[in-house]
C-alpha cells in the first residue's frame, strides 16, 4: 500500500536529509555524463554545506519544497531568480529531484505544480530550468509537461561546467 506523500517548504533541519538525497540522485542521473573527478568532488558533504547555506540564509526570491512520505525525504524542488541570461524574465526552477523509489507515480507532476504556484506567488509569469543536454528522461519529462527548449547556456557549476538546454513554460496554467 502507498502512503501520502506532502510537500512542505525545507527547513534547516532538513539539511542532511535533503543532502543525501540530492547526492543519491544526482549521482544515478549523471552517472554516464558527468566525469568521474566530479563525482568525488560533489559528494554528500559539499551539498550539506551548500544547502544548509542555502536554507539557514534564505533570501525573499528563492523557494525550497520537499516532498516526504513516511518521514522520509523522496523529492526536492527549488526556485529562484534567473542565474543565466539565457532564463530572460522567467523564473528558475534549481532543483527537481525525484527518488527512483516514487518515480511514475505523479510526484514530479505535482513537484512542478506546486512550484508553479510558489513562482506566481513571486510575481513571476512564466519558468524555465536548465537540463544537461544528454539527460534524456528529464528532456522526455519536460517535454510531456509542456515544456519547450528556449535556449542554452552552459552552467559553470562548482566543478563542472555542463552544457544544458533551456526548457520554459511561458503560460504557468499548463503546470498549474
Amino acid at each position: 500500500m502507498t502512503t501520502e506523500i506532502t510537500i512542505r517548504p525545507a527547513r534547516v533541519d532538513d539539511v542532511a536529509d535533503i543532502a543525501r538525497l540530492h547526492r543519491a540522485i544526482w549521482c544515478e542521473t549523471y552517472r554516464d555524463l558527468a566525469p568521474a573527478d566530479v563525482y568525488r568532488a560533489l559528494d554528500e558533504d559539499f551539498r550539506r554545506v551548500r544547502w544548509a547555506d542555502l536554507l539557514a540564509n534564505p533570501r525573499k526570491d528563492q523557494h525550497v519544497l520537499l516532498a516526504v512520505q513516511d518521514g522520509r525525504l523522496v523529492g526536492i524542488g527549488a526556485i529562484a531568480a534567473p542565474s543565466e541570461p539565457a532564463f530572460g524574465h522567467r523564473c528558475e526552477i534549481k532543483s527537481l529531484y525525484i527518488d527512483a523509489s516514487v518515480k511514475r507515480q505523479g510526484l514530479g507532476r505535482r513537484l512542478m505544480h506546486e512550484l508553479a504556484l510558489e513562482v506566481a506567488s513571486m510575481g513571476y509569469s512564466a519558468v524555465g530550468l536548465g537540463v544537461v543536454v544528454g539527460n534524456e528522461p528529464a528532456i522526455a519529462f519536460y517535454r510531456a509537461l509542456g515544456g519547450r527548449p528556449v535556449g542554452r547556456y552552459t552552467d559553470p557549476g562548482p566543478i563542472w561546467r555542463s552544457d544544458n538546454l533551456v526548457f520554459a513554460w511561458d503560460d504557468l496554467s499548463l503546470l498549474t
